[in-house]
């Protein structure tokens, strides 16, 4: 606990934490089973040594044609994951971007507008 104060945590989270952690590792072992049971808490375990992060040497013997292409089906995943918008919906958030923008350059017309007549006023019209 001591060491958690001088990180500048605070304490009774940490105590809490502890207790998580050790019943986790309690109920694992009642089991009796070889892998941890997932029960949904924000414990975490040490990563098999075969799911651990591939080393830069091991991804750098791709030749640039393969990052490339790599590269290219990476963006199609991603793509795929977008939830598109229906044409209604995107409609609509058109309108309202349209009607956003042409608020706020009201806003900044009538601004510019009333400071023009100000400094005018204040300086004086040279004509």
């Amino acid at each position: 606990m001591a060491d958690s104060k001088r990180r500048g945590e605070d304490a009774g989270d940490d105590g809490l934490r502890d207790e998580v952690v050790d019943d986790v590792a309690a109920d694992d072992d009642a089991t009796g089973a070889d892998e941890p049971v997932s029960r949904g808490g924000t414990a975490t375990r040490e990563r098999a040594a075969d799911s651990r992060p591939k080393t830069r040497t091991e991804t750098d013997k791709v030749g640039l044609f393969g990052r490339i292409a790599r590269f290219f089906r990476e963006v199609v995943a991603e793509l795929r994951k977008v939830i598109w918008p229906t044409r209604k919906e995107l409609l609509t958030y058109t309108a309202v971007v349209v009607t956003f923008v042409a608020v706020v350059l009201t806003i900044v017309g009538l601004l510019d507008f009333a400071f023009a007549k100000g400094v005018l006023w204040v300086f004086g019209n040279p004509s």
